[in-house]
Formats: C-alpha cells, sequence, structure tokens
C-alpha cells in the first residue's frame, strides 16, 4: 500500500525544472546517498520532459509501506495523449525501477526505488518527505542547469577517485601477485630439492638394506658352514677324551687324568657353542619349522626341573610352580624347552644365592589365548643401560659375575628369536644386585589365524 505525501501539476518547463529540485530534496531527507539522489533526480527530470504537454499531467510522490525495505514511490499520471517514448524509458529504467500502466482514460508512470538498507534512513520517514516537499523552492533553467553541473562534477569526482582507488588496488593486487610468484617459485625450487634429496636418501636406504641382507645372509651362511665343520671334530674330540677316561688296563696318572678332564670340559664347551650357533642360524634363515601339538605343561616343568637341579649351586634353589591345574597350550614342545631351559640355566649362571623361579599363568586377555612364563632370579641383575644389548648375539655384560661362567652371549637372543617364531613375545626387567625378570608369552597355536601369524613370523 502507498501513502501518498504530495501532489504536482506539471504544465511547463519551469515546473520541471523544479521536479527535478523536489526529486533531489526528497532523496537527501531519505537519507539517500549522492549518486541515488542524482539517479532518481535524472529519472524524473527525463520523464517530466517526455510527459510535458500531457493533459491533466501529475506527480505524486508517496511510500510504500508494505514492501521490505518500504521504497519511495514516484508516480506521473495523465489523460490520453501519447505513450511514452521507449528510449526515454529504457533511459530511466538503467537508473531506477519504472512501470509503465497504459489505461483509459487515464495512463500512468511508476518509480519505485527501495529505502537505505543499512538504517541511516530516519525513523519517520513519511515526516521527513512531507517536509521536504512542503519547503521546496521553485527552480529555473539556470538552476536545473547549475544542479547537473554540480551533479556532473560530484560524479566525475567520485568516478576518478574510484578509478585511482582501482587502480592502486591493482597494484597492490599485481605486488602481491608477484610476491606469490616468488614464494610459489622459491617452494618449487625446495620442493624439487627435497624430493631429489628424499629419492637420493630412499636409493641409498634401499642400498644399505641390501647390503644389510647379503651381510645377514653369509652371516648365517658362515655360522652353519661353521657349525658343521666344528661339530666334527668336536665330537671327536669329546669322544676320545671320555674313552680316555673310561677305566682300562693301563689306567691314566693323576695329571694326565686331570688334562684329559680339562680336555673333554673345554670339548663340551665348544661342542654346546657350535649347538648355540647352528640353533640361532637356523632361527635366523628361518629353516625352523614349527610342529604344533598340544603341550603338557607339567611334563615340561618336571623335565626341565630334572635337568636343571643338578646346575644349581649351594646356595641357589630352583621354584618350579605345582601346576595342578595348568593351563592347555598348543605349541611347538621342543622349541618351548628349548626358551624355557635357556632362561632358567642362564638365571641359575649368575646368581650365587636366592631362588631361581618359574611361573606359568594363563593370559587373561580371553580374545587371545596365551599362556605367560615368567623366570624370576635374585642375582646380580643388569644394568638400565645394558638392558637392550644383552638381546644382541654374543653380547656379554662385563663384570666379576663373568668369572668362572663361561657363556656364548646367545641364550637370550637365541630365546626372543625362537619366542618371535611361536608368535609370542619376550620381555626382560631387570634391577642390579636385586635381580632379573624375564617375561615370555606364548600364544595357543590352536586359536584361529595362530598359525598365520606364526607362520608370517617363521619366515625371513
Amino acid at each position: 500500500m502507498t501513502e501518498e505525501t504530495a501532489s504536482f501539476r506539471l504544465s511547463s518547463a519551469q515546473e520541471v525544472f523544479g521536479l527535478r529540485r523536489v526529486a533531489q530534496q526528497a532523496a537527501a531527507a531519505l537519507a539517500f546517498d549522492q549518486q541515488d539522489q542524482v539517479r532518481l533526480a535524472t529519472a524524473l527530470s527525463e520523464l517530466g520532459r517526455d510527459r510535458l504537454g500531457s493533459p491533466d499531467l501529475e506527480v505524486t510522490f508517496g511510500l510504500d509501506t508494505t514492501a521490505q525495505p518500504n521504497a519511495l514511490v514516484v508516480a506521473f499520471s495523465w489523460r490520453g495523449g501519447t505513450p511514452p517514448r521507449q528510449e526515454t524509458l529504457d533511459l530511466v529504467a538503467r537508473l531506477v525501477r519504472v512501470e509503465h500502466r497504459a489505461g483509459t482514460p487515464q495512463s500512468r508512470l511508476l518509480l519505485t526505488h527501495p529505502l537505505p538498507r543499512d538504517g541511516a534512513w530516519p525513523d519517520d520517514p513519511g515526516e521527513r518527505l512531507a517536509g521536504a516537499l512542503d519547503t521546496a523552492a521553485p527552480s529555473t533553467e539556470a538552476d536545473d542547469l547549475r544542479a547537473q553541473t554540480r551533479d556532473l562534477i560530484a560524479a566525475l569526482d567520485e568516478t576518478r577517485a574510484q578509478r585511482e582507488e582501482l587502480r592502486r588496488l591493482n597494484e597492490e593486487l599485481e605486488e602481491t601477485n608477484q610476491g606469490v610468484l616468488a614464494l610459489y617459485s622459491e617452494l618449487t625450487r625446495e620442493l624439487e630439492t627435497t624430493n631429489s634429496g628424499v629419492l637420493a636418501l630412499h636409493s641409498e636406504l634401499e642400498d644399505k638394506r641390501r647390503q644389510l641382507q647379503e651381510a645377514s645372509e653369509a652371516k648365517t651362511r658362515f655360522w652353519t658352514n661353521i657349525s658343521h665343520e666344528l661339530r666334527t671334530p668336536v665330537n671327536a674330540v669329546v669322544g676320545l677324551s671320555r674313552l680316555l677316561l673310561t677305566p682300562g688296563p693301563s689306567p691314566l696318572s693323576p695329571e694326565q687324568q686331570e688334562q684329559v678332564e680339562l680336555i673333554a670340559a673345554s670339548g663340551h664347551t665348544m661342542l654346546a657353542l657350535v649347538s648355540d650357533l647352528l640353533d640361532v642360524a637356523k632361527a635366523e634363515a628361518g629353516h625352523l619349522e614349527i610342529h604344533a601339538e598340544p603341550v603338557d605343561i607339567r611334563l615340561v616343568v618336571t623335565h626341565l626341573g630334572g635337568l636343571l637341579r643338578s646346575h644349581a649351586e649351594g646356595g641357589v634353589r630352583l621354584v618350579l610352580p605345582p601346576l595342578d591345574d595348568a593351563p592347555a597350550l598348543v605349541t611347538d614342545e621342543t622349541l618351548l624347552v628349548r626358551i624355557l631351559r635357556n632362561l632358567l640355566s642362564n638365571a641359575m649362571k649368575f646368581t650365587e644365592r636366592g631362588e631361581v623361579r618359574l611361573d606359568v599363568t594363563a593370559d587373561p586377555d580371553v580374545h587371545d589365548r596365551a599362556v605367560i612364563f615368567t623366570v624370576t632370579d635374585t642375582g646380580v641383575g643388569i644394568p638400565e643401560e645394558e638392558i637392550d644389548r644383552v638381546f644382541e648375539a654374543f653380547y656379554q655384560v662385563r663384570g666379576p659375575h663373568q668369572r668362572g661362567r663361561p657363556g656364548t652371549g646367545l641364550g637370550l637372543p637365541y630365546a626372543r628369536t625362537l619366542a618371535e617364531l611361536l608368535g609370542g613375545s619376550l620381555s626382560l626387567t631387570s634391577t642390579v644386585g636385586e635381580g632379573t625378570r624375564v617375561r615370555v608369552r606364548v600364544p595357543d597355536l590352536d586359536r584361529p589365524g595362530a598359525h598365520a601369524c606364526a607362520e608370517q613370523e617363521e619366515r625371513p
């Protein structure tokens, strides 16, 4: 709905000049910006000149309060006569919204322009519009020309300012583009350099990996060959020593007896070393086959007890679990016995007093069935900085505890390798002067997917 505020008759060129002045004052009262004021004044001036001479020509100013936002509405109405020229309508349509309503006996032209959306226009636009229209002063052609000149100068100034701002923005954009291109080029060069370095490093790492693999294979072949070559003569030495120590018609003198016993002990030590070397070589080469079958843990523990109790010195006790209700386990019994024998004999070797204990428990994880074997001793212990190194082949912790305790440094590495071949794990904690605790987790190979896991561990 349009609320009409004021109406004017247009019957002379002088009144058309005044219409332009009225339009500018109305637009200013409604807080239109300078450009919108010029647009509205120019549109009304052009339509007034086009319609001048039409019968009963009248111009009405009003506000459309139903539109969102509210809008200024200017209506031209006349009776009969010729219709507006199309070129005039096209020109005005470029400035404001215009609608031509031809009718009989009265025709109308409606110009609509929304009020500012930013809230700069007053709270009482109707009163402001009425006040501006009431105080509108008459205008002459000279006044109109001066007003048009001022508007043109203002438009030119604004255009020049916009052009300068556009030029400044273009210069800033050009500088920014140059900086971006320079940064992009620098990053591209750095990326190419980095990629070249990565490729070179990857190639070098691949060469190192291949060399390490070849060295490992050569080491394994060497151990295997040496073990086979040494086993025969060492067995011969052990056999001859045993033969010489057997009572016969020509007994040995005490000195000869002592020397032959020394030869026999050295032969047994050498044979154990050769056997360990051969076992480690087979394990690292992946030549050990896993034969999974149900294991009677009670028999395994009993066998280990009978085998190792004789090695315990006077101040050391070997404590084995009763295992009235031993957990079920499917694994390779031979490899399991080797693991536990290595750990128990190693613990007894470096324990002067106290005990070496073996505990057997079922893993509480019901989704991943396994048995946990824990070997605990009250021996000399291992320094914290040496714990990782004791799993290196042939490495032995130096100290007075080694006197009288010969070893190869292969026990723990061999035990861990076998545990991993069975799909399990081996971990060690130790405190100097208090003892060592070794935990071996052996999975039940009867569970789904366990065989595949063990086979994957077995591959070299």
